[in-house]
């Protein structure tokens, strides 16, 4: 009997899809996951459905949307009674391990995380809650004493997970590595990586821009763009070489042949596209991701695949390549046949959904909204009904025109529309203000202690 494939699963934070070789951007240096992309298979339309930190991994790890999961913000922690891919792996047998950037317990952001429940079905834990201090790296392990990273914190990251996978036994394992660049600072990245890049010889992209749209504040605090997204691209060549490691380490201890490796990230960058930064938008750069799964023998080597593909259906997707069964909860579909190669239904559209804004984004001056992203079109509008965003992605790539108030596009927003009615009926999504959906799912009490915590000046308190 063929023994269970393991799983590695690699992601960054705040990495935008298209920012790979193999993705086609030849200015970043990728070479090795250029390399993983050879092996197996990449996903050009994969696209995070809540691009925020919390929601957004959280719903990795359970198939389920913010609102099911209830992870509905940034800090705000991932319910103990949430069922995730770990656990039930860990129920059949695997060993299982996570480590790096958590961001699912709440807060402060420094909080230590005990053995049981709160660790969602992870044994092996070498984890920190939420830090982005890259020459400061820290993790703990079980016991509340922080154990220090030295140098770069991916680097030490990488090391611990190259052990983890040197102790493997007789059972199957599946490991998640969470890496924390190339996430703001920019600038904190080993200088090698940054002697790669000249900012002066930076090209942006069509749709940059370095003034915001009508309705949206700067909050770029006087970073200059040429640089700042050298020092971005630096800390994905960083990650690079250290996924070249894993792969590496994978060959050498005979585990590359039943390990499927998954890299992708939680959600993408704006980075001064369309006069914005940073996440929770429904543009391009914002939502989507990298993804390669790799699964030698077994998934198609050298395929560039466009089926839509979204983070909640990570876990079942997993699961079914994995040939286990998908619960029934998940909300994710299991598109493990097309990740094969197999003939079979795709999906035709992507729910998008930032059902409470927050910090950066609330900063920015962006409100609550809901969207669909098809293989040609981006849909969104603002969670009260009012058009924000529809595009044509296969004549205008860069979303350079707007067509919400296009009369020629009346009928194309209004058939949009009623697919996202149907999304919003399927996930049971009332389309609710902030406030009301923090009341309804009981959160309040956690909404309060994030606030008081991550902003004392000015809480937003319920």
């Amino acid at each position: 009997m063929r023994r269970p494939p393991n799983l590695l699963f690699v992601f960054a934070d705040q990495m935008r899809g298209m920012d790979m070789g193999c993705a086609g951007n030849s200015q970043v240096l990728t070479p090795n996951m250029d390399r993983m992309a050879s092996e197996g298979t990449l996903f050009v339309n994969a696209c995070a459905n809540c691009p925020v930190c919390t929601p957004s991994r959280a719903t990795m790890l359970t198939g389920r949307y913010p609102l099911s999961h209830r992870a509905v913000a940034n800090d705000l922690p991932l319910p103990s009674s949430e069922v995730t891919i770990a656990k039930i792996l860990r129920d059949v047998g695997y060993r299982t391990g996570y480590i790096g950037k958590w961001h699912l317990d709440g807060v402060p952001r420094d909080k230590f995380t005990p053995p049981g429940p709160r660790r969602h079905g992870f044994e092996f834990w070498a984890a920190w809650n939420c830090a982005h201090d890259y020459f400061h790296g820290r993790l703990y392990a079980d016991t509340p004493e922080p154990i220090e990273l030295k140098g770069y914190e991916p680097v030490g990251q990488t090391e611990v997970a190259i052990e983890f996978l040197e102790e493997n036994g007789d059972r199957p394992f599946c490991l998640f590595l969470s890496w924390g660049p190339p996430h703001a600072p920019y600038a904190q990245v080993p200088e090698r990586y940054k002697a790669l890049y000249d900012p002066s010889q930076v090209q942006l992209r069509p749709n940059f821009s370095p003034e915001p749209p009508p309705g949206f504040r700067d909050i770029s605090t006087g970073l200059d763009p040429r640089e700042t997204i050298a020092c971005y691209w630096a800390h994905i060549t960083a990650l690079d070489e250290q996924l070249g490691r894993l792969l590496d380490a994978l060959k050498e201890l005979h585990l590359d042949e039943d390990t499927i490796v998954v890299f992708t990230s939680d959600h993408g960058d704006m980075l001064w596209s369309q006069g914005t930064t940073k996440k929770e938008q429904p543009w391009e750069e914002s939502i989507r991701i990298p993804l390669i799964i790799r699964w030698k023998g077994r998934v198609p080597s050298g395929r560039r695949c466009d089926a839509l593909i979204s983070t909640v259906d990570f876990a079942p997707t997993l699961l079914g390549l994995m040939g286990l069964e998908v619960p029934r909860y998940m909300e994710g579909r299991d598109l493990s046949h097309i990740v094969l190669g197999k003939e079979g239904p795709e999906p035709e559209s992507i729910f998008l959904t930032e059902p409470v804004i927050v910090d950066q984004g609330l900063r920015q001056g962006i409100r609550e909204w809901r969207g669909v992203r098809t293989k040609r079109y981006t849909y969104a509008r603002w969670a009260d009904g009012e058009g924000w965003l529809l595009y044509d992605n296969e004549a205008d790539p860069y979303q350079l025109e707007n067509l919400i108030d296009s009369p020629e596009f009346s009928p194309l927003r209004r058939e949009l529309e009623y697919v996202l009615r149907g999304w919003l009926e399927r996930t049971g999504d009332p389309c609710l203000p902030w406030k009301e959906n923090i009341r309804n799912l009981g959160l309040s009490e956690l909404w309060n202690a994030r606030e008081r915590e991550l902003h004392p000046e000015d809480p937003r308190l319920l």
